[in-house]
C-alpha cells in the first residue's frame, strides 16, 4: 500500500460537510481485499482492539488496506479524544487506486493520524510491535498543542450557537468572527474593541490604583520599590503582613503573600524580580482571594480562587499528599481539563518551610498544607463558583473598576471575607484588574455550577438576530461563470453593497482589482471575507478549489449553477463523467442557508435536478416559459425566471417584475442567447439575495459587457468597418454557444481565429472546430503559448482534424504565435466582415487587439 497524495479539506466538500483529509492510496492486486492477507484482522485487533468495524454495514464487498487505513485514522483520533464520526473509502476507475476520506478537527491531528493509521498497518503486515498507547499518547498531546484553549474556545462555541462563522487567523487564539464588514474578532479572552490604553494601564498594578482609588474603589495602599532594602522600608511603611509582586505580572507569577518577616520580603523580592524589573510592595489584606468577571458593564460570572494545598491523614509524606491529589483524573499538565497538576518546585518548598516543613514531612491528620502563595488554577489552585452569591454593592465596585481602567472585558481581583456584603464592610479591596483574563475558572469551576461568559461575550459582539453574516452568493458552472459573477456583483454594486468578486481574472473589491491572475479558488474567497470594507460577496467556484481543499465558507445564500457541460476539465483528478463533474459542482447547492436560494437552469436536466440537494429553495431559470420545469414550478407558485415578448419576467405567485431586453445593453436586444441565460441567472441571484427591482433595472442598465469591465467575455469592437469578437470560450459547449450568438449578425464573410488547450481531452479539441467549420468561412489555427503538457503541433493537429470535411470553410491556414494570428486576419478583414479570435493569453490579447484598433 502506498499513500500517493494527501490534502486537507478545509471546507464542506465533494465528501461532506465536514473539514476531512483527503488520501489517494494505491493498492497491488494482493492488498485490494484484505481476505486474501493471512490473519491479518486478529493481528490488527490485536495491536488496536477499539479499531472501528472495517466491513461496511450491509455490504459483503471485499474490504482493501486503503479501508483499514481509513477505519484506523477515523479510530484513532476517536480514541485519543477527538469528535470525529465520518469518513469514507471510494474505489476510482483505475484499478489499485482509492480515495479515502477521514474527518478530522484540528487538521495536523487528522494527518498525523493518518500517517500513525499507516505506520499501524505496516506493522501488522509485517507482524510487528505497534506502540498504541505512544500513538494516542502523541495524538492528544498534538491535540492539546494545536486547538484553541478553553476561554478562547468557549467563545467560538457560543458562536457557533449563535449561528456565526468563525475563522482562526493565527496559530493562536486570535480568532475572526462573521465576515466583511461585518466581522469582530478577539484574541483570547480580549475583544477588539478592547482599547490599548486600557490594557496599558491594567498591566500597571500602580497606575491602576491610584485610578480606582480616585474613583472610590477601596484598594491596598503600597507603592513601587527600586531593592531590597526599600522593599523591607516600604513595609513598615505601610505595616506588615505585606504583598510583593511585579508591577505589570500576569496569572499570579511572581507575587508572594502574607510576608511577615524581612527574610521572607528579601526572598519574595527576588522571586518578584525575576519576573519583571519594577516591584511593588502594597498591603496585604487578609481574607479569600475572588475573581469578578466584567463583560460590558455587567457582572457576568464569580469564582473563589483558594491556592493549591494538600491535607494531611498522618501517614503520608507531603510529597505523596501531591501525587495522590495529582491522580485526580480532573487535573491535567494543560488548560484541556478543569483542574491543573499541583507544581511541587522550589517555590512550594519555600512556600513549606514557612510551615515549619519540606517535601518529607508527614502532615497531621486535618492538616492544611499550603504549597503556593497565591491561588491561580495555572499553578494547581481551585475554583468555586459564587456568581449568585455576589452583594450588588461588590458587583458595582467591580463594575466600576473595570470602566475606571477602560476595559470592556476584564477580570476583577478581590480580596476580602466573603462576597455577601460590601467590600468597604470587611476592610476588603480591589487588588487587581486584568485585561485577557481566563475563563476556565467559570466556565469549568472546580466546584459549583459553570456559567455561559463565552456567550455573554459573544452577546457583546453581536447584537440579538446577528449572525455577522453577509451575503454570499457562489457560481459555478461549465459556461458563462465569469460573466454571471462580474453581473452579479454589479447588480451589488447598483443596490449600493459595497461588493467583493473572485473570479478567474483576479479579486475584485468595490471594483479596484486586488490580485490578478486565476483567482476562483476558496483561498482567493477567503481572502474577500476577510475584507473590512465589503458587504457582500459573489465567487466563483471553479472544480480545482473545491477538489484542493473544498468551500471557502460553511454555507452561501444563493448558489448559481449555469449549466453543466462536457468540456469542463473531464478526466481530471477522478471526474470522468458529465455526472461526476455535476456531482461536485452541486457541492455549493448542498451548502444553500435554509433561508437561501439556488438558482437552477431548468433548461439542463444535470442542473435541474441537482434541486433536490438544496436545503433552501430554488429559483429556477430557462427562456422557455413552457419548459416542464418552469411550467411546473411557476403553477407552484415559487420563484422563477424565464423569456417572454422580449422582456424578462421575474414571477412568483401572482406578483411579476418584468425587464425588457432592449434594457439590457449585453443580450444585444436579446439576440445573444448565451447572454441572454447570464443575465437571467444574475437577475435570479440578486433577487434571492434581497436587491430591490430598481436597482436590479439600473444595473442591468449600465453593465457594459466591454474589455474592461468583462475581459474576454464577447467583447465586440469595430475595425475599420468590420466587427471583431475577442473571447476566451475553450471548450465545445462555450463554442456552441458563441457561433449561435455570431450568427445573429450579419456578416459578408466570418472568420475565426482559434487555438486549443492542451489539457482537455482530444475529442474536445477536435469537437471545437468541428462546430466551427459549419459557421466560418475561413479558419486560422494558432498554437497558444502554454500547450498544458503537449508536444508542439498536438493540438494544432487536433484542430485540423476537427476541420476535415467542414460543410463552409474555404480557407485553412496554421500560424504560430497568438498575436502573430490576430494580425493576420486583421489585415485580410473588409468592410462587413466579422471575425472572431478566441484568446488565450487574455490580457495582452486585448492589449494588442486594442493598440491595431488605435493605429486603424
Amino acid at each position: 500500500m502506498e499513500v500517493i497524495r494527501t490534502r486537507a479539506l478545509r471546507g464542506p466538500n465533494l465528501w461532506s460537510h465536514h473539514t476531512a483529509v483527503e488520501v489517494i492510496v494505491s493498492c497491488p492486486p494482493e492488498e485490494q481485499s484484505i481476505a486474501t492477507l493471512p490473519n491479518f484482522e486478529q493481528r490488527l485487533h490485536a495491536r488496536f482492539p477499539a479499531v472501528g468495524a472495517l466491513h461496511p454495514t450491509g455490504t459483503s464487498d471485499a474490504v482493501p488496506l486503503a479501508r483499514v487505513l481509513e477505519v484506523a485514522a477515523l479510530s484513532l483520533q476517536a480514541q485519543a479524544g477527538c469528535p470525529v464520526t465520518f469518513s469514507r473509502t471510494h474505489a476510482t476507475l483505475e484499478q489499485g487506486i482509492y480515495q479515502t476520506v477521514v474527518e478530522y478537527t484540528e487538521e495536523a491531528v487528522g494527518r498525523r493520524a493518518v500517517e500513525l493509521a499507516e505506520a499501524l498497518i505496516v506493522s501488522v503486515l509485517a507482524d510487528t510491535a505497534f506502540d498504541l498507547e505512544a500513538a494516542l499518547t502523541e495524538l492528544r498531546d498534538l491535540d492539546e498543542d494545536v486547538r484553541l484553549g478553553p476561554s478562547t474556545g468557549a467563545i467560538v462555541n457560543a458562536a457557533v450557537v449563535r449561528d456565526i462563522p468563525f475563522r482562526r487567523l493565527t496559530e493562536g487564539s486570535m480568532v475572526m468572527f462573521g465576515w466583511g464588514s461585518k466581522q469582530r474578532r478577539i484574541q483570547a479572552a480580549e475583544m477588539d474593541t478592547t482599547g490599548a490604553i486600557g490594557e496599558t494601564i491594567a498591566q500597571d498594578k500602580e497606575l491602576t490604583k491610584k485610578l480606582l482609588h480616585a474613583a472610590g474603589v477601596p484598594v491596598p495602599i503600597g507603592r513601587s520599590v527600586e531593592d531590597e532594602a526599600d522593599a523591607w522600608k516600604a513595609a513598615q511603611e505601610i505595616g506588615l503582613p505585606v504583598v510583593v509582586k511585579p508591577k505589570d505580572g500576569n496569572q499570579g507569577k511572581g507575587v508572594t503573600v502574607n510576608i511577615m518577616t524581612k527574610e521572607h520580603l528579601e526572598a519574595a523580592f527576588r522571586t518578584a524580580k525575576e519576573f519583571r524589573d519594577d516591584v511593588m510592595v502594597e498591603r496585604y489584606l487578609p481574607g479569600h482571594d475572588y475573581r469578578l468577571l466584567v463583560i460590558g458593564n455587567k457582572l457576568i460570572a464569580a469564582a473563589r480562587r483558594d491556592p493549591p494545598l494538600v491535607i494531611g491523614d498522618g501517614t503520608h509524606t507531603v510529597r505523596e499528599l501531591v501525587d495522590i491529589v495529582n491522580a485526580d483524573p480532573r487535573r491535567g499538565s494543560g488548560h484541556s481539563t478543569s483542574l491543573t497538576k499541583i507544581r511541587f518546585d522550589d517555590i512550594a518548598i519555600a512556600r513549606l518551610a514557612l510551615q515549619d516543613l519540606n517535601a518529607d514531612s508527614v502532615p497531621a491528620k486535618g492538616q492544611r498544607v499550603i504549597l503556593r502563595n497565591n491561588a491561580n488554577l495555572s499553578t494547581g489552585g481551585t475554583a468555586t463558583d459564587v456568581t449568585d452569591d455576589v452583594h450588588p454593592e461588590v458587583a458595582a465596585r467591580a463594575v466600576e473598576a473595570a470602566q475606571m481602567i477602560g476595559l470592556d472585558l476584564c477580570g476583577v481581583d478581590v480580596v476580602c471575607d466573603n462576597v455577601l456584603e460590601p467590600i468597604e464592610n470587611q476592610r476588603g479591596g480591589v487588588v487587581e484588574v486584568n485585561a485577557a483574563p481566563g475563563l476556565r475558572m467559570h466556565i469549568a469551576p472546580s466546584f459549583g455550577k459553570g456559567r455561559a461568559v463565552g456567550e455573554a461575550i459573544v452577546n457583546t459582539m453581536f447584537a440579538p438576530g446577528e449572525n455577522g453574516r453577509i451575503p454570499v452568493v457562489a457560481v459555478t458552472g461549465t459556461n458563462g461563470k465569469t460573466t454571471t459573477v462580474r453581473l452579479i456583483a454589479h447588480l451589488l454594486t447598483a443596490s449600493g453593497l459595497r461588493t467583493g468578486m473572485t473570479n478567474t481574472d483576479g479579486v475584485y473589491i468595490e471594483g479596484r482589482q486586488t490580485d490578478s491572475g486565476d483567482c476562483s479558488g476558496p483561498r482567493s474567497a477567503r481572502n474577500v471575507l476577510l475584507h473590512p470594507d465589503v458587504d457582500a460577496a459573489v465567487f466563483e467556484t471553479a472544480r480545482g478549489g473545491i477538489l484542493r481543499e473544498g468551500l471557502a465558507f460553511d454555507r452561501c445564500q444563493v448558489a448559481v449553477v449555469t449549466n453543466i457541460g462536457m468540456g469542463d476539465h473531464l478526466g481530471l483528478n477522478y471526474i470522468t463523467t458529465v455526472e461526476d463533474l455535476a456531482v461536485l459542482k452541486r457541492v455549493i447547492v448542498q451548502n444553500v442557508s435554509e433561508s437561501g436560494f439556488a438558482v437552477l437552469n431548468a433548461v439542463d436536466p444535470i442542473v435541474a435536478g441537482m434541486a433536490a440537494n438544496c436545503r433552501g429553495k430554488v429559483i429556477f431559470f430557462g427562456a422557455d416559459r413552457s419548459h416542464p420545469v418552469i411550467a411546473t414550478h411557476l403553477a407552484q407558485g415559487c420563484r422563477t425566471v424565464y423569456v417572454e415578448d422580449g422582456h424578462i419576467v421575474a414571477a412568483e405567485g401572482r406578483e411579476q417584475n418584468r425587464i425588457p431586453l432592449s434594457a439590457v445593453p449585453i443580450t444585444r436586444n436579446g439576440a445573444i442567447g448565451f447572454q441572454v441565460e447570464n443575465v437571467m441567472a444574475s437577475v435570479a441571484a440578486a433577487w434571492g439575495v434581497g436587491i430591490s427591482w430598481d436597482a436590479i433595472r439600473l444595473g442591468l442598465k449600465t453593465f457594459a459587457n466591454d474589455s474592461d469591465n468583462a475581459p474576454g467575455r464577447f467583447n465586440v469592437f469595430d475595425y475599420k468597418g468590420a466587427t471583431l469578437i475577442a473571447d476566451y470560450g475553450h471548450n465545445p459547449d462555450a463554442i456552441l454557444a458563441l457561433v449561435k450568438a455570431v450568427e445573429t449578425m450579419p456578416a459578408k464573410r466570418r472568420v475565426v481565429v482559434i487555438s486549443g488547450a492542451g489539457d482537455r481531452r482530444d475529442q474536445d479539441i477536435t469537437q471545437q472546430t468541428e462546430i466551427l467549420g459549419r459557421a466560418f468561412d475561413d479558419v486560422l489555427l494558432y498554437e497558444d503559448a502554454c500547450q498544458r503538457g503537449r508536444v508542439d503541433g498536438e493540438v494544432v493537429a487536433l484542430l485540423r482534424s476537427g476541420l476535415s470535411g467542414a460543410p463552409r470553410t474555404s480557407h485553412i491556414e496554421e500560424i504560430y504565435g497568438e498575436f502573430k494570428a490576430i494580425d493576420t486576419a486583421l489585415a485580410r478583414l473588409q468592410e462587413g466582415d466579422l471575425c472572431l479570435i478566441l484568446i488565450d493569453q487574455v490580457e495582452d490579447a486585448l492589449a494588442h487587439i486594442a493598440k491595431r484598433i488605435k493605429e486603424a
